[in-house]
Order: structure tokens, then sequence, then C-alpha cells
């Protein structure tokens, strides 16, 4: 199974949930949830899962759990 990893900026307290590429292996990720209690990190995997077309136990959070940039471990694509 091949693994990828992705740059993920995130943007909480958005209008949407909405994941958009800018780059090779960078995203911009909008979310609806605040940073507060990993609601956001939570809502990134699932904004992600559904980009992405992949179950959400797919993903894995990396580096950046209290940080707007993130990097995220894609497998099974």
């Amino acid at each position: 199974m091949s693994k990828f990893y992705y740059r993920v900026k995130v943007k909480p307290n958005s209008r949407e949930n909405k994941a958009e590429k800018v780059g090779d292996c960078d995203f911009i990720v909008k979310v609806k949830a605040s940073a507060k209690k990993n609601k956001a990190n939570f809502a990134v995997m699932e904004v992600l899962a559904d980009y992405f077309k992949i179950p959400i136990s797919n993903i894995r959070l990396i580096l950046g759990r209290t940080s707007k940039n993130k990097i995220i471990e894609i497998s099974g694509l």
C-alpha cells in the first residue's frame, strides 16, 4: 500500500468545508469547525477523505496537531 505525504494549511471557522490543491503536495483546507478540542483536525481529515474518495481511516495526522500547518499521511490511493 502506497503512502503519500501532504502539507496542509488549515483555515478553521470558515464558511464552508473545502479542500483546494495549491501545489503537488500542498493543500489549503477550509473547515467550519473551530480549532478547539481537536474539532478542526477531525474536520480536516473528513474533508480530505471526501476529496480523495477514501475512508477516513486511511488518513493520519503526522505533524501539527496544534498548528494551522500540518503534515498529513494518506494511504491507499
